[in-house]
């Protein structure tokens, strides 16, 4: 503790009084502060998918991928249009071919984001690969802001609003906590989905190939590795998450519009960094420690404007992770250029 600075203390100060609160509200009310925890582990499960898209591309390109959260958004957006429009898809729709159609959905919507994302690299990155750092940034941008407008056209300005398709009825029901099947359906969804990326990146061929190309592209060329193709494959699976989390948020939260993405893919880069950017299990911890604080925020009665804190609370977790550790909770802190 001798070894801190003040502001360091006043930071573990902080965190110190911020979990007491946490505490108390579950000892004085654990039924409702239970719902609150479970609610923020569902949201952080829907941002993990996304934080991974972020934490996949900067880990192999050192590139933040702005466009990323955007592709999200479409992925809502194209989820949609193929379950209601296409499928037919409504509030009453329950039984076997329910569950097949929303599959279905889950598939193409992973695919059209999967090719999206492709395309991306393959128009605006790679021509900059050997660019300065800034000009791929500032074109990330101007990709944002590109497919924002793609939502604008075919979607319009007005929030779409998407049927309530998964059942809301009781998983469980004790003492008072209760937990739908509308927040499990979620769940259910995303663990496979990074569990199967995990192994993708751990132990198979084209996983070492990423690794390779992260570490050194010019010494994975010299090795065989087709550079170009495992680029594009990474934003090809980047994009598959981003599809999958894009038909859970529009299940999940019934609403999606054509500016969301840009939101909530700040808050998923937020929780990519806090948890360690280019760390695959630190975006997922990273991304349910991000929900459980919005959950915490806006379902404790601490104060009435609740949700009007959330944005600045979750900026403010990642100011505090910049200062006090820049690599994340499961980065490591490695010199530039290494």
């Amino acid at each position: 503790m001798r070894g801190l600075g003040v502001v360091a203390l006043l930071g573990f100060t902080l965190i110190a009084v911020l979990l007491l609160w946490v505490v108390v509200n579950f000892v004085k009310f654990p039924a409702d502060s239970t719902q609150v925890l479970l609610i923020g582990l569902t949201t952080g499960a829907i941002y993990a998918l996304v934080a991974l898209g972020y934490t996949l591309v900067y880990g192999i390109l050192e590139l933040i991928n702005f466009a990323h959260g955007d592709v999200f958004m479409l992925g809502g957006m194209l989820s949609f249009t193929f379950a209601v429009d296409v499928f037919g898809l409504g509030a009453g729709s329950r039984g076997a071919s329910t569950w097949l159609l929303v599959v279905a959905t889950l598939l193409l919507s992973m695919g059209c984001c999967g090719v999206i994302n492709t395309t991306v690299e393959l128009i605006a990155y790679r021509p900059l690969r050997g660019a300065p750092r800034l000009v791929p940034l500032i074109t990330a941008i101007g990709m944002s802001f590109i497919l924002q407008n793609v939502g604008l056209i075919f979607w319009g300005p007005n929030f779409v609003s998407v049927p309530n398709i998964l059942p809301h009825s009781a998983v469980f029901s004790v003492s008072g906590v209760t937990y739908t099947w509308n927040k499990l359906i979620v769940v259910f969804v995303t663990v496979p989905v990074l569990v199967g990326l995990v192994y993708l990146v751990q132990n198979t061929k084209q996983g070492k190939a990423m690794r390779a190309t992260a570490q050194d592209m010019d010494a994975a060329a010299m090795m065989g590795i087709n550079v170009n193709r495992t680029i594009s494959f990474t934003f090809l699976i980047a994009g598959n998450l981003a599809g999958a989390a894009g038909l859970l948020y529009a299940l999940y939260v019934t609403n999606v519009r054509y500016d969301q993405g840009f939101q909530l893919g700040l808050i998923a880069f937020t929780a990519a960094v806090f948890g360690g950017i280019g760390n695959l299990p630190g975006a997922v911890l990273g991304a349910v420690c991000i929900g459980l604080v919005q959950a915490f925020n806006e379902g404790f009665n601490w104060h009435a404007p609740g949700s009007d804190w959330t944005q600045s609370i979750v900026f403010g977790v990642l100011i505090m992770t910049l200062v006090f550790r820049p690599e994340g909770l499961l980065g490591e802190r490695t010199p530039e250029g290494a």
